[in-house]
């Protein structure tokens, strides 16, 4: 099993390098930010399918191999595999058993709302099934097509993987620059890779005594969709299913035209010298520059006919700069002052992060949690997931990265009413798993989860707190109010008890429940309450009276169930922690609580104090996600527990594992996961910045004398 002790650098030699005279963040010195964020420059040496680095502008991205280019794409499929995505590229299947959305949907009875109707998966129902499995792999993100190098050995047969030798790759974090050296029969090759900043394209320079032998070609070659979970944009089958053409066979401009059912899109190739075009087969081409010992290449992937003509020279201009810029805006963290050995690990990951959050996650969309490197769950967005993708933008300072996806809620409000009304509720009730038309997946999971619905109001206070004014407050009433409106009528009255209950009905974000039988789960009802707490503090700021029915559930909302002293996973589970439950695994989100809420007097601390231990003790860390070991660094720093929040972020389970990309890997078939990374910047925050009312310095970090973390640029959490 991968254990992240493996992808550990070298701490000694750090250490070596940096005393521990540098003052704490309380002194006004300004970070070297250059020097934060290069010397986690990511160095490849060998042929490593989970080795593969990326370019990309937040929109768009390009993940290559050890060439720099993407020219072994079947070789590195099992690993972090060479895509080539943007937000735009979708595509969608023909619908040819004319399925109708509403044979997914299924009546419930929940919370006195008969024959409320669900998208699912009905497996008892043929015709639902294929209807459901239409819908949720329809549309899917699309791989747009592999640029590689074909390189010609001695004998004329083509170089495999491992004939590339003496390789020495470098990602430079601050200016996005790939350079890649590598030898092939003992001749040097050298790669220079960019992504640009102004369209969906990256740029690369290639020198090598080899092209004077005409011994090195560039190839494109496209795929076709998967229709699975996962595409990794190796499907080289189907080929009469989708066209590609090329419009010159010699020049030094070049546009293929991809056809794929409905869905067009262009890729223009653009070269600082002639080159000849060969069709090996449907949709594979190679083209051969006329060059001596080097040359240029721009490549442009576009929904419409691009008329770019980009350069080189161009490109690393935009990157240089778009990349300088990112890095001396908001936040910053330095560990050089830390003694303790895990410093350097902690800071790389927190570097690492940043680079790949801004060049996968950082567009007009939200995104899928594999980014923009290759489809999980067909490519769609997970809106759970958004907080953990999101909100660390404006925890740093970089809030204009958040405001530009929330834009989708706006997008989906038609569609999200809609589902709130066909089950009996008002306002809107956000979509969990969707697409960028905002449409539902049909999920027997999904469609019965809550925990995203908060999360737009929790991310719109964000933007407020950081621009306090009457535009953002007018911009975003709409969706909180709405979303408010949903939230105060889903909770089910105990006439009994004179309380709102959560469920049943749902499944809480730990997703191992029975909707059937659970109600109450903790971190569902914490955030129930502030959220709609937050909801009336816009009223009151906007002049507004609050709103009764709001406050009706602030004011009776169920509190958490508790048994022994400690918080159970939902009211509904009293055996949550005994040793034959079988509950101790997935999401601890119990903890959720108390992790990116404030305890809000209605979370415990001491409660929650002996929650945290037991949860420690007991669960199946073996058995959890990426973003859970943030959510328990979050929990340990509001309960003032610091040594604990850094054991929880550097836990040593697979899916803690950081690799030399900085990457989250998970498994076999999540190799990559970007909400652990976006969860590891948002913990990060709350450890220096700390939250409301926080007193201490720097709350998520010992203060034993090796933690002497220096900051600068960051918010703190509610």
């Amino acid at each position: 099993m991968m254990k992240t002790t493996l992808l550990l650098l070298p701490v000694l030699a750090f250490l070596s390098l940096h005393s521990c005279k540098e003052k704490p963040s309380s002194q006004p010195e300004k970070i070297d930010r250059n020097a934060v964020v290069t010397r986690h420059n990511v160095k490849i040496t060998t042929i490593d399918t989970l080795g593969s680095l990326n370019v990309g502008n937040g929109k768009f991205a390009f993940t290559v191999d050890a060439t720099g280019l993407q020219s072994f794409p079947e070789f590195y499929e099992k690993g972090v595999p060479l895509g080539t995505q943007s937000e735009w590229g979708w595509h969608t299947f023909p619908n040819t058993e004319n399925f109708e959305f509403s044979e997914t949907l299924k009546g419930y009875d929940f919370n006195g709302n008969p024959n409320s109707l669900y998208a699912i998966q009905d497996r008892a129902n043929d015709r639902n099934m294929a209807a459901a499995d239409y819908f949720r792999a329809n549309p899917h993100g699309l791989q747009l097509g592999n640029v590689g190098l074909e390189i010609l050995k001695k004998d004329g047969t083509v170089a495999k993987p491992e004939d590339l030798k003496d390789i020495n790759q470098e990602l430079n974090l601050w200016t996005g620059k790939i350079e890649s050296h590598f030898t092939v029969e003992g001749i040097p090759v050298k790669v220079i890779t960019y992504a640009d900043f102004k369209t969906d394209g990256i740029a690369a320079k290639v020198e090598s005594p080899l092209l004077k032998e005409n011994r090195i070609k560039l190839k494109f070659r496209f795929p076709y969709p998967t229709n699975q979970f996962a595409d990794r944009g190796v499907h080289y089958s189907n080929n009469e299913l989708h066209q590609t053409t090329v419009n010159e066979q010699k020049g030094k401009s070049f546009v293929f035209n991809r056809i794929l059912d409905n869905d067009r899109y262009f890729v223009k190739a653009i070269l600082n010298t002639e080159a000849s075009v060969s069709k090996v087969e449907d949709h594979y081409f190679t083209m051969q520059p006329d060059a001596e010992d080097s040359f240029e290449v721009a490549v442009v992937f576009s929904e419409e006919n691009p008329n770019e003509t980009l350069t080189f020279n161009e490109v690393e201009t935009n990157s240089i700069t778009a990349w300088k810029d990112f890095w001396q805006s908001g936040g910053a963290v330095d560990f050089s002052a830390c003694t303790d050995p895990r410093a350097f690990e902690l800071e790389r990951r927190v570097v690492l992060s940043q680079y790949l959050t801004r060049s996968q996650c950082a567009g007009n969309y939200p995104v899928q949690e594999t980014g923009l490197t290759y489809n999980s769950w067909y490519g769609k967005p997970h809106m759970e997931m958004y907080w953990w993708h999101a909100a660390h933008y404006p925890l740093w300072g970089r809030t204009e990265f958040l405001e530009k996806s929330i834009g989708w809620y706006f997008t989906a409000y038609d569609k999200a009413k809609l589902i709130a009304e066909r089950q009996g509720y008002k306002g809107v009730r956000w979509q969990k798993m969707t697409d960028h038309n905002a449409d539902e997946a049909p999920s027997n999971v999904g469609s019965f989860l809550i925990w995203q619905q908060p999360h737009v109001i929790y991310l719109a206070e964000l933007i407020y707190r950081n621009n306090p004014s009457k535009e953002n407050l007018e911009k975003y009433k709409k969706l909180i109010f709405s979303t408010a409106d949903f939230m105060a009528s889903y909770p089910n009255y105990d006439a009994k008890n004179d309380r709102y209950i959560l469920g049943k009905g749902v499944i809480p974000a730990q997703e191992c429940f029975d909707k059937m039988e659970t109600f109450n789960p903790p971190w569902e009802l914490a955030y129930w309450k502030w959220a709609l707490q937050t909801a009336q503090q816009w009223r009151e700021r906007l002049g507004l009276e609050p709103q009764t029915e709001w406050q009706n559930i602030i004011d009776k909302l169920s509190p958490m169930a508790q048994k022994n002293g400690v918080y159970l996973a939902a009211e509904s589970v009293p055996d949550s922690y005994s040793p034959t439950s079988k509950h101790t695994i997935d999401h601890p989100a119990v903890l959720g609580a108390m992790a990116m809420l404030p305890h809000n007097n209605f979370v415990d601390v001491k409660t929650m104090g002996q929650t945290f231990d037991i949860v420690d003790k007991v669960w199946h860390w073996d058995h959890t996600w990426g973003w859970d070991f943030p959510l328990e660094a979050m929990t340990a720093t509001r309960l003032n527990r610091p040594e604990d929040a850094i054991k929880a972020l550097l836990r040593d389970e697979t899916t803690n594992t950081y690799l030399p990309s900085g990457h989250n890997y998970q498994n076999e078939r999540l190799t990559l996961y970007l909400p652990g990374n976006g969860g590891i910047l948002s913990a990060m925050a709350l450890m220096c910045a700390g939250f409301d009312g926080n007193t201490i310095e720097n709350p998520g970090f010992p203060k034993d004398g090796t933690w002497h973390v220096k900051w600068e640029g960051l918010k703190p959490m509610p």
